[in-house]
C-alpha cells in the first residue's frame, strides 16, 4: 500500500492528464453515458474552481502580506506578455480572414493568458519563490482584465462587446477566485494564530488538489478539442502554435534572471496559465475555435511541469 501511494505521488501529474482525458473519452463515446453528461460537466467545471480557490488558500496561509513585493523580473515578464501578445494581435488585425488570423488569434490568447492562480503549487515545488509567484500572479490578472478588453476589438471591430462590459466580465471570471481565499487566509492568521501555523503545516495538501484539478481542467480541455470538430489541418496547425506558445513562455521567464529560485518562479509563471480562463476567453469573445489552443496548452504545459518534477527527483536521488 505504500509503494501505491509513493508511486501515486511520484506520478500524480501524468496519472491526472491520463485519467482526465480518458474519463472524458468514455463520457463522449459511450452513449449510455450521455443523459448525466450535462450534470457532470457542471460538476466538473464548478469542481474546478472550488479547488483552485483551496490551492490559493493553502498557498496565501504561508504568505504574509508583506511577503508580496514587486520585483524587477515582474515587470520584465508583463511587458513580455503585453509586446508578444499586441503583437500577435496586430498580425490577426491586418490578416485576411481565414487560417493565418485564426492562428495569429490562437496564439495571443496563449501569450496575454494571465499566470494560473495555482501555478505556486508547482513552483513552491520545485524550489521557487512562492511569495514572488503570488504576487506576479495578482499583478497579470490585473493587467490582463485592463488589456484585453482593449486587444478584442482590434481583432474583431464588429463585435458588440464594450470595453467596460468585456471588463467587467473578464474581473468577474478571475478575480472572485483570487480575492476570497486571500482574504479568508489573512483573516485567519491575523485572528486565529494557532489555525493559521496548523494550516501552514499542511500547505502541502495543495499539491494533491492540484491533482485532482489537473484531471478536472484535463477533462474540461479534452471536451474542447472533441466538441469542437475541427478539420485535422486546423487542427495541425494550432498544436505547433500552442506549443510553441508555451515552449516560449516557460524559456523566456527561465531566463529572466540567473538566481535559480527567480528562474523556476519567472518560468512557471510565464509558462503555466490559466487555460480555463483560456478556453473560456476563445468562445466567449473570440472565433470560437480558438478555445481549442487553450485545450492543447493545457496539455503541454502539464507534460513539460510533469517533465520538472521527474527531473527534480532525479537529481535529488543522485
Amino acid at each position: 500500500m505504500t509503494s501505491l501511494v509513493q508511486f501515486i505521488k511520484q506520478w500524480m501529474l501524468p496519472i491526472a492528464i491520463v485519467a482526465g482525458i480518458s474519463i472524458y473519452t468514455v463520457f463522449h463515446f459511450v452513449p449510455a453515458l450521455h443523459p448525466i453528461g450535462p450534470v457532470c460537466h457542471q460538476i466538473v467545471a464548478k469542481g474546478q474552481r472550488f479547488l483552485i480557490s483551496v490551492m490559493l488558500f493553502l498557498q496565501f496561509v504561508k504568505v504574509s502580506p508583506r511577503d508580496l513585493k514587486f520585483h524587477r523580473w515582474h515587470l520584465y515578464a508583463i511587458i513580455f506578455q503585453l509586446v508578444t501578445s499586441f503583437a500577435a494581435a496586430i498580425g490577426a488585425a491586418f490578416a485576411p480572414e481565414g487560417a493565418a488570423s485564426i492562428l495569429l488569434e490562437c496564439a495571443m490568447i496563449c501569450l496575454v493568458c494571465p499566470t494560473a492562480a495555482a501555478a505556486g503549487v508547482i513552483t513552491d515545488r520545485l524550489g521557487g519563490s512562492l511569495s514572488e509567484n503570488i504576487t506576479y500572479v495578482v499583478l497579470i490578472n490585473a493587467v490582463a482584465t485592463l488589456v484585453i478588453p482593449v486587444m478584442i476589438p482590434m481583432i474583431h471591430p464588429s463585435a458588440d462587446t464594450g470595453f467596460f462590459r468585456c471588463m467587467l466580465g473578464i474581473a468577474m471570471k478571475i478575480f472572485p477566485i483570487l480575492l476570497l481565499p486571500s482574504i479568508l487566509a489573512w483573516i485567519i492568521r491575523y485572528t486565529m494564530p494557532t489555525l493559521q501555523e496548523w494550516l501552514s503545516k499542511r500547505a502541502h495538501w495543495a499539491f494533491y488538489f492540484w491533482g485532482i484539478g489537473l484531471t478536472f481542467a484535463m477533462i474540461l480541455a479534452t471536451r474542447a478539442l472533441i466538441l469542437s470538430n475541427l478539420g485535422i489541418v486546423t487542427m495541425l496547425c494550432i498544436i505547433p502554435v500552442s506549443i510553441l506558445s508555451c515552449a516560449i513562455g516557460f524559456f523566456t521567464g527561465r531566463h529572466l534572471s540567473r538566481q535559480r529560485a527567480t528562474s523556476i518562479t519567472a518560468g512557471q509563471a510565464l509558462g503555466q496559465k490559466n487555460t480555463g480562463f483560456l478556453i473560456w476567453l476563445g468562445y466567449t469573445y473570440l472565433t470560437p475555435v480558438t478555445s481549442v489552443a487553450g485545450g492543447l496548452y493545457a496539455i503541454w504545459q502539464n507534460i513539460f511541469n510533469s517533465w520538472e518534477l521527474w527531473a527534480m527527483r532525479r537529481r535529488q536521488g543522485r
